[in-house]
């Protein structure tokens, strides 16, 4: 393990798989944090603060998910789902939940270790411009970190906001599929369009007065999204 290097728990109550994964990333040069159990993992993280967490849906003494939320209620951590459940509603919810991606076993390790280093550089703080971005009722400031619509601020996951603020940078052009996905998830994730459907579906649901009729997050078919820029 190099000095300083990024901690990543692992949270999985199969031992073969634990040490798997733990002998995996100690190998890739980084800290790797074991938890067998969901009260361990939770107790972890808010005492080691991770970069990642590899979270198992299929605790013994709790549900993954309640995992994540209960996660979620104080750490923004990425967190990557490691989990045999491989059903696409099972993918939704945890992204919905507040994944920030989902890997099924059996996993190929390259892979989940690429997405395990693009979620450490999705953890780092965005570069933005500092200057509020208003449009109709909509505005955005990146320095306070606040988006309000008509006055009320508007509460986004990290992952949303990271999504408006990558449109924000590129207000009034279309910024395609690709580009959100490597900017928003990282390089490692540019096919996965499905990831932008979930989140836009949640932003417009936040952000607009009839998601299904947008006014500021607009569609360009087949190629990507934009964000208004007229006042």
């Amino acid at each position: 393990m190099v000095e300083n290097a990024a901690k990543v728990l692992v949270i999985e109550d199969e031992r073969h798989t634990l040490r798997a994964l733990s002998s995996m990333l100690t190998h890739e040069g980084l800290e790797a944090l074991e938890a067998s159990t969901a009260g361990e993992g939770v107790a972890m993280c808010f005492a080691e603060r991770p970069q990642v967490v590899l979270l198992d849906l299929g605790l013994p003494d709790a549900d993954g998910m309640d995992v994540m939320r209960q996660i979620r209620e104080g750490s923004d951590v990425p967190i990557i789902i490691v989990s045999a459940r491989g059903e696409e509603a099972d993918q939704i919810q945890a992204l919905d939940g507040g994944a920030n991606d989902y890997v099924t076993k059996p996993f190929r390790q390259g892979e989940l270790l690429a997405r395990v280093r693009a979620a450490i550089r999705w953890g780092r703080p965005a570069k933005t411009d500092s200057d509020p971005f208003v449009v109709g009722e909509l505005r955005i400031d990146p320095a306070a970190r606040r988006v309000s619509m008509a006055g009320v601020e508007v509460d986004l996951t990290p992952t949303e906001y990271k999504l408006l603020l990558v449109m924000v940078r590129h207000a009034g052009s279309v910024v395609t599929h690709q580009q959100l996905l490597r900017e928003v998830w990282g390089p490692a994730y540019i096919k996965e369009v499905q990831y932008l459907r979930v989140y836009m579906k949640q932003l417009r649901y936040k952000l607009e007065k009839e998601p299904a009729q947008p006014k500021y997050l607009l569609t360009a078919p087949g190629v990507g999204y934009r964000i208004r820029a007229d006042g």
